[in-house]
Order: structure tokens, then sequence, then C-alpha cells
């Protein structure tokens, strides 16, 4: 049976104490299967983006269980000291601004990370190059990210996301930022990451167009966690 994937139990999290405090999540439990694309939904200010950074080992959170991959990462602290070289090796992260850097062209974005995680040049080169292709990239290597649209930008984000091999992806509004028809591409592209690369993706999203595309509907609903399958036509959910 496989394992892995992104697994969270009973999470919460408060800011703030007494009577200013401000209970966000509580008691989110759900899980998210390896090969599974996630939409994570809510109203604005309901906590997508804190639950998705506690995910993300970047938020600590107030109490709870949280495992990634194989591994058990939190239980009400952090049990890997380094949570730093933890996101770097098992999370890729896709936002909705694509964060590439404007100086390096398509090609060194992508090398950027692994050879950072100290990852043999060879090796990361045949890597960049083998997802740029898959991607439909393979003739924009070494173009600048000026050079590119904004879907074919963040393409090269999810190809960034990719490149340390991360069990788990985390797409926190990855289509805001592009009409209709490139965020239909680009949730279809994350789609089939997850079914033929094996990995879980979560991402937030605000357009219930792009819902069917899932394989489940995360509602987060009085600071828990609904998990909804996903709807065959435009439904309204949000």
């Amino acid at each position: 049976m496989e394992t892995g994937g992104i697994r969270v139990n009973n999470l919460h999290k408060t800011f703030g104490q007494g009577e200013n405090a401000v209970h966000v999540i509580q008691g989110a439990s759900f899980e998210v299967k390896p090969g599974e694309l996630a939409a994570l939904i809510a109203p604005s200010g309901a906590g997508k983006s804190t639950l998705l950074m506690m995910i993300g080992c970047v938020l600590d959170p107030s109490s709870g269980e949280i495992w990634l991959g194989d591994t058990q990462v939190y239980q009400n602290r952090w049990l890997e000291k380094d949570t730093r070289t933890l996101r770097r090796e098992k999370i890729g992260f896709i936002f909705q601004a694509h964060y590439l850097i404007p100086f390096l062209n398509v090609l060194d974005n992508v090398r950027l990370l692994p050879l950072a995680n100290q990852e043999p040049l060879p090796q990361v080169e045949a890597r960049a190059r083998e997802l740029l292709g898959y991607l439909g990239l393979e003739e924009k290597l070494h173009a600048m990210p000026s050079d590119l649209s904004g879907g074919q930008n963040q393409r090269v984000a999810i190809a960034r996301a990719l490149a340390t091999r991360p069990q788990i992806i985390l797409a926190d509004e990855p289509t805001a930022a592009l009409d209709i028809e490139r965020a239909h591409s680009v949730v279809q592209l994350l789609r089939q990451i997850a079914k033929e690369q094996r990995v879980a993706i979560i991402m937030v999203t605000h357009d219930e167009r792009l819902l069917s595309y899932c394989d489940k509907i995360l509602k987060i609903v009085a600071g828990k966690v609904d998990t909804l399958p996903p709807p065959e036509t435009t439904e309204t959910f949000i």
C-alpha cells in the first residue's frame, strides 16, 4: 500500500492571548494522498494561507499533528529541528506571483534550489532539462523571465517547485494572475503532475471553475476542514 502524502490531525492555530485571542484554525483534520490534487477553499480571512503555511513548516501551529511524506514532523512541537531543510527537501512551493529571479534565465532558475542543496551539477542539469521539456519549455531554456508570458513563467515556477523531487507541493492561488484559459491549463498540468509524479498537491483557489479538476475539496468551516467531492459541474462552494 502506498504511503506518504499529507496528513493533518486536530490542528489548531490561535493568534494572540486572553481576550485578544483569535482562533483561526480549530481542530482541522484531513489527508491528501500521493497522486491527489486537492483544492483548499474558504472565504477571505478564514485561514487558508494560515493552514497552508503551517503545513509548509513556515508558521508554528498552536497544537496538533502534521505528517509530510512518511514522516511525522509536528506533534504539539516541531519534531524536526531544522524546518528550513525540511522545506527544501520535502516541499515545493508555488505562489500567485512566480517569483522567478529576473537576472537568471529559465534553466538557471530551475537549477538554483537543487544546487543550493548541494546536488551534483550533472544530475541537476539533466533533471532541470527533463522538467522543462515535460512542461513544454524546451525551447525557452535560455530565455529570461521578462521574455515569457505569464503562463510560461508560472510553468517555470512549477518546474522549479519540482526540481528537488518534493513529495508535496503547496500552491497558494497559482492561477490568480492568469486569464481563465491559462488558469485551466495550469490546473490541468498540476493534476497531471500529481498523477504522474505521485505528488500530493494542495492548491488554494477562489475560482470555482477550477474545482472539477481536483480529486477532493478541502473547505474550511468554522476553523475545521470538511472534505468534499469535486463538483461534476460548476457549483457554489465558497
